[in-house]
């Protein structure tokens, strides 16, 4: 990275792809950092710099580095991919850990089950500038998507018709609300609406505090 590049991500400060950390805390922040990226569009961590955008500097670029290493292959699941720089900046030492986007998303908290499960498991994405838990509804896009299993062919039944009547008067539907407008279980409407984004028929969204809800394609 350039040292102009890397001012002008400082100037712009925290955002979707890029996270201020005034030192190394502990591994299961980072890694929920770095899991967050990695199941978004990627993004940066920068150590050495608070949030208010001021730079400090780290102790040991070396120290962070190797704790960096060992979050990343021991702390995440499956291991995250990662670049490291050290750039000095205003005097200053900085470190800068680059995670590109996965291709083999959901990444989560290692939890050491051979398979994710949707009721426990620590999968954090991207919103804004945090790094959020996601709902289950999201790791089941997460995971459609790294599988690449688009709906090309998707029939249209009752509960779908429904959820197009209901957004005709509403600009959002939850899980919950389509639960209760159909009667049925919410894991059943959880499935649903995941289905209707995996065929383009409705987006998803996620709030800073990680809650989710639906809305008509554009």
């Amino acid at each position: 990275m350039k040292y102009r590049e890397l001012k002008d991500l400082i100037e712009e400060g925290e955002n979707i792809q890029c996270e201020f950390k005034l030192k190394f805390s502990t591994p299961e922040k980072i890694a929920r950092e770095m899991i967050a990226f990695a199941n978004t569009k990627g993004g940066y961590i920068i150590f050495g710099v608070d949030d208010d955008k001021n730079v400090v500097g780290v102790e040991s670029e070396k120290e962070v580095a190797e704790l960096v290493k060992e979050t990343a292959e021991k702390y995440c699941e499956p291991p995250i991919e990662y670049s490291i720089e050290f750039i000095e900046y205003n005097a200053k030492e900085l470190v800068i850990v680059a995670i590109p986007e996965s291709h083999i998303k959901p990444h989560r908290l290692q939890d050491y089950l051979d398979d994710i499960d949707l009721n426990k498991a620590v999968v954090t994405i991207r919103v804004n500038d945090k790094s959020v838990q996601a709902s289950k509804e999201m790791i089941r896009l997460l995971r459609a998507q790294n599988g690449k299993k688009a709906l090309v062919k998707y029939t249209i039944g009752q509960n779908e018709k429904l959820v197009f009547e209901f957004l005709k008067h509403n600009e959002r539907i939850s899980v919950k609300e389509l639960s209760k407008l159909v009667n049925i279980s919410e894991r059943r409407a959880s499935r649903t609406l995941v289905k209707m984004v995996r065929a383009n028929l409705l987006m998803i969204h996620t709030k800073d505090n990680g809650e989710e809800y639906f809305t008509a394609a554009v």
